[in-house]
């Protein structure tokens, strides 16, 4: 489905184009930039089209989108049947006017049925045969009516542009398109063809530039060809048929308006002279001619006329009235004479001949002649004048083509007209009734689309009267016009298009109080109007009533609980009342307030404070070990009483070892505390050299004392030893080159051990190789020996002295009471953590039931005191 970019496009291709190339090759660059376009239709059809409908009009575009749109939401369906049209099934569209498009067989099925019945009709009021009148016979698309020969039943399943037989089912192409060029001519003959791919519809109007005249051709503009009429805006200025006078309209389309300039014309025969308009000049003024004619004798009695008048009608051979004797010679004064015969000119009935003797005038226009007639039923027969029609009142009781109703027209001659009353049964689609002429057999399928859109009315498509009950609503992807009324129309979250009411708002309402507490039920401001519902299957006609908008509901007063201390402030009497309540309370607990002190409170029974009430009772002396936190803040507390103000300082001595390890220094709480961040390393330090072991070498840090990490750790300036492999050669590099070997080696100088740091790193010499065999004779004497040895502890029956590693693999072996061992281990560990459990669930359930009587002690006590209140 490429078509939707294209059309995009179409209002803008082959913008700089030659009139020249108004015949392209399709493979031009033209045709490439509107063929590589993508193939998924998506749902931007209007936005996409939208500068070209509003440059156009673009019907024929609006056509092919709702064409487009109807197939994207699933809903083409065929007329005929009324069944949807699926991708894969084989269609026929109309190419007149509709462009309807419905199932093959469907359309087959129609066309012959009704060319059969026409070719019926012909055969019965025609006198043709039947075979003749099937031939010529005709049927109609049943949306538009546009009539088809019997030759155009459609016999195969082509695409929409007519060019590929059985397109195949792509989903990435429209369906039943071929996915090709359309290459239909376009509408006026312009000479080009449709650049869109194979599409449903009529092809738009031509896009090509073109250099054209305006109507006048007093001006050229380039213009699109299927709009290159155009009008200047000029005075037109063409010669008029006068032929003196020039057209004075703005330029125009057609033929210039008759000339309207009036002045004064005489008439033909040039007696009367009067003001007329131009086109009107030539004109007859209604009076005789009456000028002489040649002979002399008698005047003109033509009308007003131009030219000459003639010769006299009545010089030259004569004859008397009923042509029967003619007379030669005689003068066009003299009078014809009568020959005497009968006239037997032909009368109107056109069956007899004028009786009378040869007469001047004209004969009679009523045949008296009496003759033997019968009326045109042929039931009545009966001798009357020539010139009267003879009828029965006989009623003809033939029924009509329409196989429903009789003629009953009076003596009918057996050729009845066609029915004109309408047909009025009820459509399959149930909606409608049939407005065409009474008619034989199923009536033709409703031509009616119906509007389908969303609830705002911006997304919609047409489908079929009928099949709008199986549709589903569009989907629209546009949010909900509709304004929220609450207060959180700027703040609340935009919907989209929906069908009924909006959904109510879901924030809460927080409203705010008197008393600081906001209202936490949910909005309950005012509500818009629901808009009509859609329903998928209307059953019957809705009233449709005007819904109002609801009001909003005021706040409840402040539901809010909280917490109100007695007049004593008294700790854990604390009771819970709603916020608008503003009623005080007493209580018998401790009294709870702060001591003098400052840090303690009073032990005593619950008494009114003497700052709040006079004559209260004071509260007791604090004896109580100071609990203040010390400033700076340290671990240790205050050794005095409890006292007001600040606490002396801390002369507490703390340990503190330096960064390296090496010494522990002592200081004062107070004087430690007191010192920043820096202060208190500087202070740690212990001035010595760092005693931390380097981590890339075997060497201590050379720095002094210092925190974090020891810097320059890859630089280390100590001298080590380094030696050949076998430990032959031997000289004294430093320490940063030994690693950047080790680097260049490709190994890690940290993953060297200890006694193997610095081995390798020389390459051995010749000198290596001879102390190598002296050492490797001598430690094969050591070997022979070593073999010796343990045949005698062998046969001393001395226990052999293993190597390090089986003893570390013997070690690591566990043997049966290992396992046991550790077994008991577990089930111990298992034992432990069950009786933690069961114990924590047994307090856990006394405290639920503490609690539960503590409660109970509240709400008596709450009791008790409403009814003592």
């Amino acid at each position: 489905m490429v078509i939707i970019k294209q059309l995009k496009m179409y209002a803008w291709c082959n913008e700089g184009s030659d009139v020249t190339t108004t015949r392209e090759n399709p493979k031009s660059s033209a045709f490439s930039t509107i063929y590589i376009t993508n193939h998924v239709v998506s749902s931007a059809i209007q936005h996409d089209i939208t500068p070209y409908l509003a440059l156009t009009g673009g019907g024929d575009l609006s056509k092919i989108q709702s064409f487009l749109t109807s197939s994207s939401a699933g809903a083409l369906s065929c007329l005929i049947c009324l069944e949807r049209i699926k991708p894969s099934d084989p269609t026929w569209s109309c190419s007149s006017l509709c462009f309807a498009v419905f199932h093959l067989i469907c359309i087959q099925s129609w066309a012959r049925q009704s060319s059969d019945l026409a070719a019926a009709r012909a055969a019965t009021r025609l006198p043709i045969s039947l075979a003749a009148a099937s031939d010529a016979a005709l049927w109609h698309c049943p949306k538009c009516r546009s009539e088809y020969s019997k030759s155009l039943i459609p016999k195969s399943y082509l695409c929409f542009c007519g060019k590929l037989e059985n397109p195949p089912n792509d989903p990435w192409i429209l369906p039943h398109s071929c996915g090709e060029v359309c290459g239909k001519p376009l509408k006026h003959n312009c000479g080009h063809r449709c650049l869109l791919l194979c599409h449903p519809g009529p092809c738009p109007s031509c896009p090509k530039l073109v250099k054209v005249p305006c109507f006048c051709g007093s001006h050229q503009d380039v213009r699109r060809c299927g709009f290159k009429e155009f009008s200047c805006n000029n005075p037109c200025s063409k010669v008029l048929d006068c032929g003196v006078h020039r057209c004075s309209e703005v330029c125009h389309r057609g033929a210039c308006p008759p000339c309207r300039t009036r002045g004064m014309h005489a008439c033909r025969c040039g007696k009367v002279k009067e003001e007329r308009e131009c086109f009107d000049r030539v004109f007859q003024c209604g009076s005789p001619c009456e000028k002489r004619l040649g002979c002399g004798k008698h005047v003109c009695e033509r009308g007003c006329h131009s030219g000459e008048c003639g010769e006299c009608p009545l010089k030259g051979k004569r004859t008397c009235p009923c042509g029967k004797r003619v007379y030669e010679g005689m003068p066009c004064d003299a009078p014809v004479q009568l020959c005497g015969a009968t006239c037997e000119k032909m009368l109107p009935c056109g069956y007899h001949r004028c009786p009378e003797r040869c007469h001047r005038g004209q004969c009679v226009e009523t045949c008296r002649v009496v003759v033997k007639k019968a009326c045109r039923c042929g039931s009545l027969k009966k001798d009357v004048p020539c010139y009267q029609d003879l009828a029965c009142e006989r009623k003809c009781q033939t029924v009509r083509d329409c196989g429903r109703h009789a003629c009953k027209r009076r003596c009918c001659d057996g050729d009845c007209p066609p029915c004109s009353e309408i047909c009025g049964r009820r459509l399959r689609c149930k909606n409608h009734k049939c407005p065409s002429p009474c008619h034989r057999g199923p009536c033709a399928p409703c031509p009616i689309m119906v509007t389908i859109s969303c609830a705002c009315g911006e997304t919609r498509f047409e489908v079929p009267c009928g099949t709008e009950m199986d549709q589903k609503p569009p989907r629209c992807r546009k949010l909900c016009p509709i304004t929220p009324l609450c207060q959180h129309a700027s703040t609340c979250k935009p919907h989209k298009c929906h069908y009924g009411a909006c959904p109510p708002c879901r924030l809460p309402c927080a409203e705010e109080y008197q008393c600081g507490h906001a209202c936490k039920l949910r909005c309950h401001g005012a509500k818009p109007p629901p808009n009509p519902e859609f329903t998928l299957k209307p059953k019957k006609k809705k009233i449709i009533q005007q819904i109002e908008s609801v009001p909003g509901t005021p706040c409840p007063p402040c539901p809010e609980l909280v917490w109100r201390s007695c007049v004593g402030q008294h700790i854990g009497a604390d009771r819970m009342m709603v916020c608008s309540d503003k009623s005080q309370f007493s209580c018998e607990n401790l009294c709870g307030n702060p001591l003098p002190c400052g840090n303690h409170y009073c032990t005593k029974t619950c008494h009114a404070l003497e700052n709040r009430s006079h004559g209260g009772e004071s509260c007791e002396d604090c004896y109580l070990s100071c609990q203040k936190e010390r400033e700076p803040s340290c671990p240790h507390h205050c050794p005095r009483r409890c006292h007001p103000g600040d606490c002396p300082p801390c002369k507490v001595l703390i340990k503190r070892s330096c960064h390296c390890g090496a010494m522990v220094h002592v200081f004062e709480c107070i004087y430690y505390n007191s010192l920043s961040a820096k202060g208190q390393e500087t202070a740690r330090s212990c001035g010595g050299p760092c005693h931390r072991k380097l981590p890339n070498c075997t060497h201590l840090c050379p720095e002094t004392c210092h925190p974090g990490e020891c810097p320059n750790a890859e630089k280390c300036c100590k001298k080590v030893t380094v030696r050949c492999k076998c430990q032959t050669l031997k000289k004294e590099w430093v320490c940063q080159d030994v690693q950047a070997a080790y680097h260049l080696d490709g190994c890690h100088p940290r993953d060297m051990p200890k006694n193997q740091f610095g081995i390798g790193l020389i390459p051995c010499s010749s000198d290596c190789k001879s102390k190598v065999q002296v050492v490797e004779s001598e430690l094969q004497l050591r070997k022979s020996r070593v073999t010796e040895v343990q045949e005698a502890d062998i046969d001393k029956s001395v226990r052999k002295r293993r190597k390090r590693r089986d003893r570390v693999i013997e070690s690591n072996e566990t043997t049966k009471l290992q396992k046991i061992i550790s077994r008991i281990k577990h089930l111990l560990i298992f034992v432990f953590i069950l009786v933690i459990l069961v114990t924590a669930a047994y307090y856990g359930y006394k405290g639920l039931l503490w609690l539960s009587d503590w409660m109970d002690e509240v709400d008596e006590r709450r009791l008790r005191y409403s009814r003592i209140k």
